[in-house]
């Protein structure tokens, strides 16, 4: 009986996920008058199941080929994969075979579905037919380093000075209520993944919409922590909402419509410095692989000087399980300011989440977080023989 109740209420989910789905495609609502012309737009979603884990939906909406007036249409992907660049280029091939027909794109979707989805760092190609010009071989990589490989900064540093970008940061770092307002689905989507992935090695746990459908609103009144991007158009009825602790940013015109008003006092005085001089020196950036080190670098320096040390104060059983020192961990800290702001943060789900997983895992820390903690550790090192040596 268990079983057919467990396969009844994934049933149940999978079809409340698909209802989902033409909500997310069409944010706007479904009012819509034909049109005969209409930007491309790309952007994603994020539905989350009962069980915590994500779904992406990866969109292209443009208006199919033809005259006159008519409706646009959206193509969307979902997968369990945050791999922004790749699917991108998928829709763009799917958008190269829409405009000869929809006939192209199931063999083409098809071929797709039979192939293995590339590993980190690994490129797939594809054989795929398209009628006047052959047959094509499309390759798609997918980047090595799996934490930025679903974002693009670019869109957020044509939005925000640095320093609203750090204000952004230390308002998601405690957890707080953050809205991001701005006409298009690309600049929303895009910009609320980057401030996202700006926590890394955290990850948000909370409501986490990029594009609030118009039926969802009312979202922006719910007293828990949420990270959402609305559009321009409902900026109103937003600023009418009864809200608390509220970040509200136009991505427009680069600004704040409401405050907290401590952003700036959240992270330690020594550290924000650090931070603003790093993004500040990037002027020889090209690729977009540059662009995102460059952001997000200086954020994973943060973390690695605030929280660095976390490895050394988990305890192991004899069966392995291990216990946080926190207490002891906080103490470690030298700098009184530092340890403020980590003692705030130890209370946060970001932090429990994370040090959940670390107190589970059997293995030692390894992956790209903990790669700079031993060459912060390293530097710290060398520096100090120096001082020995001109002593």
């Amino acid at each position: 009986m268990g079983r057919e109740n467990l396969l009844r209420g994934q049933q149940e989910e999978e079809e409340r996920l698909l209802g989902a789905i033409p909500l997310f495609c069409f944010p706007d609502g479904n009012e819509w008058a034909p049109l005969t012309e209409y930007p491309r737009e790309t952007f994603s979603f994020v539905l989350t199941n009962v069980d915590g884990s994500r779904k992406i939906g990866y969109c292209r909406r443009l208006l199919p080929a033809g005259r006159g007036p008519r409706l646009p249409k959206v193509y969307c992907i979902i997968s369990c994969i945050g791999c922004f660049g790749l699917f991108s280029k998928i829709l763009d091939e799917v958008e190269k075979r829409h405009q000869i027909s929809m006939a192209v794109i199931y063999p083409f979707m098809q071929g797709l579905r039979e192939a293995a989805f590339p590993a980190p760092g690994k490129t797939v190609t594809l054989k795929s037919f398209i009628p006047d010009s052959g047959t094509e071989f499309i390759s798609l990589t997918r980047p090595l380093d799996s934490h930025l490989e679903h974002v693009d900064f670019s869109s957020l540093l044509q939005c925000l000075r640095f320093e609203q970008i750090l204000q952004i940061f230390a308002s998601a770092v405690l957890e707080r209520k953050i809205i991001f307002l701005a006409e298009g689905l690309s600049t929303l989507s895009q910009c609320i993944h980057a401030a996202a992935a700006l926590l890394y090695p955290f990850s948000w746990a909370h409501t986490y919409i990029p594009v609030v459908p118009e039926s969802l609103l009312a979202t922006v009144c719910c007293p828990t922590p949420f990270m959402v991007g609305v559009q321009m158009r409902f900026r109103q009825e937003v600023m009418d909402s009864p809200m608390e602790e509220v970040l509200l940013v136009n991505l427009c015109e680069g600004t704040f419509l409401m405050s907290v008003g401590d952003e700036k006092d959240i992270l330690p005085p020594k550290l924000q410095e650090d931070i603003l001089d790093s993004l500040s020196q990037g002027s020889d950036l090209h690729t977009s692989e540059q662009i995102n080190e460059h952001v997000s670098g200086p954020f994973v320096q943060f973390f690695v000087k605030t929280v660095g040390h976390y490895a050394s104060y988990i305890k192991r059983e004899a069966n392995g399980q291990g216990h946080f020192q926190e207490r002891a961990f906080c103490k470690a800290l030298t700098s009184k300011t530092n340890r403020r702001f980590v003692k705030k943060f130890v209370k946060t789900q970001l932090f429990s989440l994370f040090i959940q997983e670390a107190e589970k895992s059997k293995n030692p820390p390894a992956g790209y977080f903990q790669q700079k903690i031993l060459e912060y550790e390293e530097q710290k090192k060398q520096k100090k023989s120096r001082e020995k040596t001109v002593k």
